[in-house]
């Protein structure tokens, strides 16, 4: 049975070529947090996500710095009676890129991302952004729903896919009825 270019692309993406992707990464920490790319590096993967090559869609490159989100120890002032101990974040670090571009370009919405690659200091994501001024994005049916004033700021109000995983949105059935806050309010009874 033939298969489509995308298959292919997805089959290539499951075991990378080390040594390019080594050196693609190499270029990368030399170069700004934030970069634009003409085209996404994972084709299949942006497609899934709600890309189109058409006027209107942004891919943007992020780079995020690994490790845990322990707060650092204050060094002169007032200190807490926990220096940082328990203090890591809930959100995952794709969320964190999504809301890092979400600050940087402000005329942009955040539609989906991906990640692209990791090395031992920085996660590499490509994050897909609409531009809902643009008319040829106000007159396609398909999208058109990100330009309504509700959709403001999703990656903020953790609305993206990222921030629906991390706030424990996944999963909806009839006999789990709590929301995320209630959960985690929950789950901290439990182990004091």
């Amino acid at each position: 049975m033939t298969q489509g270019m995308y298959h292919y692309i997805k089959q290539a993406w499951k075991k990378p070529d080390i040594k390019t992707l080594r050196e693609r990464m190499i270029k990368w920490r030399e170069s700004d947090a934030f970069t634009k790319v003409d085209k996404p590096l994972r084709l299949d993967k942006a497609r899934v996500l709600g890309y189109k090559d058409k006027k209107g869609f942004v891919v943007i490159r992020v780079r995020v710095k690994r490790g845990g989100h322990k707060r650092s120890r204050p060094n002169k002032g007032r200190r807490s009676k926990r220096m940082h101990t328990r203090k890591n974040l809930m959100m995952n670090y794709r969320w964190i890129a999504e809301q890092r571009v979400e600050k940087k370009y402000k005329n942009l919405v955040v539609l989906n991302s991906y990640l692209i690659g990791k090395d031992g200091v920085h996660y590499f994501y490509e994050v897909i952004c609409v531009d809902p001024f643009m008319p040829e994005i106000q007159n396609d049916d398909a999208i058109n729903w990100i330009c309504r004033p509700e959709n403001k700021k999703r990656a903020m109000r953790g609305l993206t896919s990222a921030g629906k995983k991390s706030r424990g949105l996944r999963s909806k059935s009839p006999t789990f009825k709590l929301h995320s806050s209630e959960r985690t309010s929950d789950s901290a009874r439990k182990y004091q």
